[in-house]
């Protein structure tokens, strides 16, 4: 045979083959393969891990999971579906057009199954396994939910939990992220979202065209999330949370050693757990509240520091030589600067560095400003923190403000004047700063010369983090400055005259400095900011009142959070 007669035979021995082949599958099997194909479909059934927990600083439980159900469905045909919203109704007591809402909602895909119910009852879970005898198509989930044991506690500190938004996942999808995902919104939930979150794992199943299952395909199991261990100490934080209660503010209690923030408490504060168990009208209620209790004061929000701001005043003029302990200046109760008269909040009469800083004279440091000038004073507020934003380990953080005369000329097209000075010397103006960049630049005194990065995570996942996040920035004040200041910071209590004197009768001795800031509109804002014990500060405190008077009201907050941590023994 010659080789074009071999080819043909070859390609018509292949045809036949094919042929034989479609006819096998298509005339001989044909009704076997169609009720394979009618009566079996591959579904997926997620299981999800647990999300990490959450934990203060010795490993008592802040936020965790706790098990939910959640009822589930295979996709049916119409008229099957009808029964088994049906037959839900009568169990859950919820309206069909609701279970409906809810299928069309979570629908993804034929193959996977679709939420219909979440959270449920356990005793209708019980129910429902009795329907499900009736009903194999339905399948009770086990969930873990998010947890807060504590409700609002440090709310503010560990964010929510809610579905993904658009936004976060376009932003995230390249990492794993997709619809429907729960995700961290605010605080750590957020900030450690990627280590927190869950792997979810789940089972490959075959079931009938009644949604029974006949065999299991495959497993993959589901991986925990890393737990994360704050700074935080449980027991400072329900003290401070339990005093502000009721008071629009925030208070920052620091340890100045090493920045770790001890607690953070703000209110008005929210309860987590109204986005896990989606509770629609107190969430709208919690976005739509003019208190904005979702900000997190401390560091998302920047206020006008009043009298706090004379410590970078004093700390410059020390270091610059413009003022030593035996310069002194008159107060009358005002002082003119220009053909402006600037007052004092009181007559102090002639005042040194130390009593000006205790008795917060305002016309010492009009004058001690005008010595130092602008550009210094906004030099010495970066350095000691302010104005900036410090690298805080949560999300959301202000830089606040500090003006300058070249920032009025680029941005305002206007020139600096000594008013302008004078106002920015008592922490008045444009100067904005976070109760957070207050706490840190009162370590700088306690510390005796560090400004140290505040943080409050402290492991992830059982690495321990402290090393790598303990910073102290050494700012070279001279050793005769921070002494004198500190001077004063201890007569603003001790002084029968000081403006703190509020704390002069704890047995815990108490440095600080009190000030009150004057709004455009409403009642002005009142700050205390200090450390204690004095001769060996362990921690530090900032007491921020929204609108809440004069700095007098924010130093009885810092009494009290002070009395109740050595009455606990915490101190």
């Amino acid at each position: 045979m010659d080789r074009k007669k071999i080819l043909s035979f070859i390609i018509i021995l292949m045809f036949g083959l094919l042929v034989f082949g479609l006819a096998n599958l298509n005339l001989w099997q044909g009704k076997k393969f169609r009720k394979l194909s009618d009566s079996n479909c591959i579904r997926l059934i997620a299981q999800s891990g647990c999300r990490g927990n959450i934990l203060d600083r010795s490993g008592q439980i802040i936020a965790d999971n706790r098990i939910s159900y959640d009822l589930m469905v295979l996709p049916q045909s119409s008229d099957e579906m009808e029964r088994i919203f049906s037959g839900v109704s009568r169990i859950l007591k919820l309206a069909v057009k609701d279970l409906k809402v809810e299928f069309k909602k979570n629908f993804v895909s034929v193959s996977l199954p679709v939420v219909l119910a979440r959270n449920i009852e356990l005793s209708k879970v019980v129910l429902l396994g009795e329907y499900k005898a009736e009903e194999p198509s339905i399948i009770i989930q086990a969930q873990p939910l998010r947890h807060y044991p504590y409700g609002a506690l440090a709310s503010h500190v560990l964010g929510y939990v809610n579905e993904i938004d658009r936004w976060r996942l376009t932003k995230l999808e390249d990492y794993g992220y997709k619809t429907k995902d729960i995700v961290g919104f605010g605080g750590v939930e957020e900030k450690y979202d990627y280590y927190l979150r869950q792997e979810e794992g789940g089972v490959s199943v075959e079931v009938n065209h009644r949604g029974k299952f006949t065999r299991v395909l495959g497993f993959e199991s589901p991986q925990n999330g890393k737990d994360v261990e704050l700074t935080l100490d449980l027991n400072i934080q329900k003290i401070a949370d339990e005093n502000l209660s009721g008071r629009k503010g925030c208070i920052v209690v620091m340890d100045p050693r090493n920045g770790q923030i001890l607690a953070l408490a703000n209110y008005p504060n929210f309860n987590p757990a109204v986005f896990v168990n989606k509770r629609p009208a107190l969430i709208s209620g919690l976005f739509n509240n003019p208190d904005s209790p979702l900000i997190n004061r401390a560091i998302s929000s920047s206020y006008p520091p009043a009298s706090i701001f004379k410590l970078v005043l004093a700390s410059a003029a020390l270091e610059l030589k413009k003022v030593n302990t035996l310069t002194s200046f008159l107060c009358p109760g005002w002082t003119m600067i220009g053909a402006r008269k600037f007052s004092c909040w009181d007559v102090h009469g002639a005042q040194n560095i130390q009593q000006a800083i205790a008795h917060s004279c305002d016309v010492f440091f009009y004058k001690t400003g005008l010595l130092i000038g602008a550009q210094n004073i906004h030099d010495y507020a970066w350095k000691l923190g302010l104005g900036r934003n410090l690298g805080f380990d949560l999300p959301y953080e202000t830089s606040g403000f500090i003006p300058s005369p070249l920032w009025r000329k680029i941005n305002k097209f206007q020139n600096w004047f000594d008013g302008d000075t004078a106002n920015l010397s008592i922490g008045q103006g444009d100067c904005l700063v976070t109760p957070l960049q207050v706490a840190a630049m009162m370590s700088v005194f306690a510390n005796r010369g560090f400004l140290p990065v505040p943080y409050i995570i402290k492991a992830v996942g059982g690495v321990d983090l402290t090393a790598k996040k303990t910073k102290l920035i050494p700012l070279n004040f001279k050793k005769n400055t921070l002494d004198i200041v500190c001077q004063g910071l201890r007569a603003v209590v001790s002084d029968s005259q000081g403006t703190g004197n509020a704390l002069a009768s704890l047995t815990v001795t108490v440095a600080g400095k009190t000030g009150t800031a004057q709004v455009s509109r409403g009642t002005t804002h009142a700050w205390f900011a200090g450390f204690f014990p004095y001769d060996k500060p362990q921690y530090v405190i900032c007491v921020f009142l929204e609108n809440g008077g004069p700095g007098h009201a924010a130093s009885i907050i810092a009494k009290q959070v002070i009395e109740t941590m050595f009455t606990q023994g915490l101190i």
